[in-house]
């Protein structure tokens, strides 16, 4: 069981390697005495797949999931924000009701799947409730929902899906809704629509974390300016690292600072995706993997791992995830900066393959000459702080 923070830990850390290119060590026994979160996790995705457990271990030649409980106590990872996530459809009466439907279905999933396991993992819903599951030697799941098309023009659903747990919520996804301006989509509302920045106070209200990653810059300066609480970006990349439209310039980096929030730093678009006609295939059916048989899976899985060693998904690697992390704490200070690899949604880099690769981070970062207090922050007290300050 892990002490709630390492300052009350007394352990010599190993020295590190000088140089990036060399072998560090894990720096398991700092890594494990802290309180580590993700603040995006789509392994949900998974929850409802026949045959498959979350208690089960996984490996990545076997399975395209890159987080199961086993690999979360391996990389030493605590627990973090599994995702509600729907697909962008139409903006209609019969679009908003089937995102609503699939929405609360997902919701029912995590909590069954949490029910599953109960000497293993827990429902959080404050801050506080983090470190009592830590001391309890339990994981810790919070919910978020990435694209709140689902509530339709219905804010009052908000509220619904606050008494289901959620405590992170972004407006919008990869094309734009009802409610904002996407990154990768349209500029219809040049930024948030008069919905959406209705949606800010009532997120305010209701004290859900707003999530920023999706949004357009437009929609992003709109809700930094008005959520009367700090905002955070669950799972984005910087811009100066990859010049892509989903990624954060360092303007706003530190504007978010100035106002109190934090970027979670995410392993996608450090690259161009390549997406080819069969990457692009084979997405849409990974996220009908919970309605595939058994067989449907591991055809899938093949056919994922075969691109795989043709067509990589991204061209970084983990030495250049870490050159733009320490970029992005150079910019904003240890206190905005937190992670959101976008687990099982896409993320993952060559030597950071999936969570078991999270010691590895820690370990560079203390390279860097960062200090375990931190290091803790980036980790989880930056997300807790923020949760927190709105009243979770």
């Amino acid at each position: 069981m892990k002490p709630v923070s390492i300052l009350l830990a007394a352990a010599t850390l190993a020295a590190c390697s000088t140089g990036d290119d060399k072998p560090m060590p894990s720096e398991a026994p700092l890594h494990s005495r802290m309180l580590v979160l993700d603040a995006h996790l789509d392994t949900p995705l998974h929850f409802g797949r026949a045959g498959w457990s979350f208690a089960d271990r996984h490996t990545l030649a076997d399975d395209m999931v890159q987080l199961d409980i086993p690999r979360m106590k391996d990389g030493h990872l605590d627990g973090g924000f599994f995702v509600i996530y729907t697909r962008q459809g139409p903006l209609t009466a019969r679009g908003y009701a089937d995102a609503l439907a699939f929405a609360r279905r997902r919701s029912d999933l995590i909590d069954r799947t949490l029910a599953n396991h109960p000497g293993a993992i827990a429902a959080a819903r404050t801050a506080a409730d983090a470190g009592r599951l830590m001391r309890a030697g339990k994981l810790v799941a919070f919910k978020s929902m990435e694209n709140s098309y689902p509530i339709g023009e219905d804010l009052a659903l908000l509220e619904e899906f606050y008494a289901r747990g959620v405590r992170m919520a972004g407006p919008v996804h990869s094309r734009t809704n009802q409610l904002a301006d996407s990154a990768t989509g349209e500029p219809r509302w040049k930024g948030l629509s008069p919905l959406g920045k209705q949606w800010v106070a009532e997120m305010n209200r209701l004290g859900i974390v707003i999530d920023a990653s999706h949004a357009s810059d437009a929609a992003f300066d709109q809700m930094l300016e008005l959520s009367k609480y700090p905002i955070i970006l669950s799972h984005s990349s910087l811009r100066s690292a990859y010049d892509h439209p989903r990624n954060l310039d360092e303007a706003r980096l530190k504007a978010l600072a100035a106002k109190g929030g934090a970027m979670c730093i995410s392993t996608i678009f450090m690259s161009e995706m390549n997406m080819t006609p069969a990457r692009g295939e084979l997405f849409g059916q990974y996220e009908r993997i919970g309605t595939m048989t058994r067989a449907e899976q591991a055809e899938l899985n093949r056919k994922w791992r075969e691109l795989d060693r043709h067509e990589p998904l991204w061209a970084a690697d983990f030495k250049d995830y870490m050159k733009m992390v320490l970029r992005a704490i150079e910019v904003a200070g240890p206190d905005h900066i937190c992670f959101g690899a976008d687990w099982d949604g896409g993320g993952g880099l060559k030597g950071i393959e999936d969570i078991t690769a999270l010691p590895k981070v820690t370990a560079r970062l203390k390279q860097a000459g960062y200090s375990d207090a931190d290091i803790e922050k980036m980790w989880s007290g930056n997300v807790l702080r923020i949760l927190a300050a709105q009243g979770g």
